[in-house]
């Protein structure tokens, strides 16, 4: 029997940009995320570059006749939803992007790609001035600090200097601008993109920060912490691609620059070591992640069966028992799996309170998130009880055992999990195993517990199992 079609219609965007053909950057990235975020991507090659991770060989750019051919094909069979700019290259194509961005009824982010991650010029420099009339354009400007400057004449090298430069692009003609910070203050902790958003043209993009009473344009910082590598190969591409994702999904502009810049910080803590220079952003990282959380929770189940089979109520702690997973990626609380309710003891062992699921637990969760910025290789953690004879047990584990001291801990810190974890775990050498257990002695109403970590469920299991046998 033929089978019945189920078409799926989702957005269409529009990518005008370079083909890297390291698979980093360019082109390429702009699908891979689109893709990541449920929308169909199209694109119009302006210039085909042989690069990889190591930078930049050769550039060529199209005839201006080949890109308008492409951009006529594209346009003249979908509706789109979003279009993003990238390497334009020279003055003509830039010409032409902003007279086909002067007709179009749909968002448009400008990336303006000026120079690579490396280092290598991809902008003609007699192109730069053609930018101001393509920024008159845009529904949103993304330069990275380097852009900005070229652009506007203002260095942004702080907080008031990155607004100043995102004020300055408004004035320019774009509805709003958001000044990247991954450049600015490499050797702070925090990066801070700032997000500038025109008044008068705030309706088409739905509600911004600020007070409707204020004047001039509004401002809103994004802040994440600083990832500590150089494997940034694509990030600008796939930031403003996130963006315009988000947009042909209809989303408000604040939305969709919150959500672009919460992705972005994914797919470079989680970047991609391949090629033989820094590596790639992971432009599916959150995709993964949300592919693996069904395999996660299955997995934490499989142990609390393990746990319920053998009987480890000799282990539970007072407050309870709770085995938790982390996804590949996870990121946040609401991306690990444990048990609802946690792990009790019976009259006949031990049994759940109720089943498993994401977002369950609180405590372990932010401590394995935490222990994980050590080592992201951990995955799974159980909190067991702590007493002399279990204290004594864990000389039987397969690795080392570290403790942190809550008496030592400052009245700023965010939580005790999170500054215990990064005590425990940060005191250890990068060359030396990661601990297979923590030691949290308690204090004043807080239980003394053990925490035992690992990367797989069954090197859970067994070392919990170990526990186990050795005080038994």
């Amino acid at each position: 029997m033929t089978r019945r079609r189920a078409a799926v219609s989702p957005p269409v965007a529009l990518t005008v940009a370079g083909s890297d053909s390291g698979g980093g950057a360019g082109i390429q990235a702009d699908l891979k995320t689109m893709e990541a975020h449920g929308v169909f991507g199209t694109s119009v090659v302006t210039a085909v570059t042989a690069q990889n991770t190591r930078g930049v060989e050769r550039s060529h750019v199209l005839p201006v006749a080949e890109i308008k051919a492409q951009y006529r094909a594209v346009n003249e069979d979908f509706d789109l939803g979003a279009v993003k700019t990238g390497m334009l290259a020279t003055e003509p194509v830039i010409d032409l992007v902003t007279d086909r961005a002067a007709a179009l009824d749909a968002p448009v982010v400008v990336d303006p790609v000026m120079v690579a991650a490396s280092g290598d010029r991809l902008l003609d420099a007699d192109a730069e001035a053609a930018y101001a009339d393509l920024i008159g354009e845009a529904t949103l400007v993304t330069p990275n600090a380097d852009e900005a400057a070229v652009l506007t004449g203002i260095d942004p090298t702080d907080r008031e200097t990155a607004r100043e430069a995102g004020e300055e692009l408004v004035g320019m003609g774009a509805d709003a601008a958001l000044v990247k910070g991954g450049h600015v203050g490499a050797d702070d902790d925090t990066v801070i993109d700032t997000l500038v958003v025109d008044r008068e043209g705030q309706e088409s993009l739905g509600p911004s920060a600020g007070s409707a009473d204020d004047e001039g344009p509004t401002v809103r910082t994004f802040e994440h912490p600083r990832v500590d590598t150089d494997a940034t190969h694509g990030s600008g591409c796939t930031l403003s691609s996130a963006i315009a994702a988000h947009l042909a999904h209809g989303e408000t502009l604040e939305f969709a620059v919150e959500a672009g810049t919460a992705f972005m910080k994914r797919a470079v803590r989680y970047s991609l070591d391949v090629g033989q220079g820094p590596g790639a952003v992971h432009h599916l990282a959150a995709l993964r992640e949300a592919a693996d959380r069904h395999r996660t929770m299955t997995d934490v189940a499989e142990v609390v069966e393990a746990f319920v089979d053998r009987d480890v109520s000799r282990l539970v702690p007072e407050v309870g028992m709770n085995v938790v997973g982390a996804t590949a990626y996870a990121e946040a609380v609401g991306e690990t799996a444990a048990v609802e309710g946690r792990i009790t003891r019976t009259f006949s062992g031990v049994a759940p309170n109720r089943g498993v699921r994401l977002g369950a637990s609180s405590h372990v969760a932010r401590f394995l998130l935490a222990a994980r910025e050590f080592d992201p290789d951990l995955r799974f953690a159980v909190n067991c009880r702590f007493d002399d004879e279990t204290e004594a047990a864990t000389a039987a584990l397969d690795g080392p055992v570290t403790e942190y001291d809550r008496d030592a801990e400052p009245d700023d810190a965010s939580g005790t999990m999170g500054w215990g974890a990064r005590q425990a775990f940060g005191a250890v050498d990068a060359d030396d195993p990661t601990p297979a257990a923590v030691l949290d002695r308690g204090a004043v109403g807080k239980e003394a517990i053990i925490k035992v970590v690992g990367e797989t469920p069954e090197e859970l299991g067994e070392r919990v199992f170990a526990l186990l046998d050795a005080v038994e």
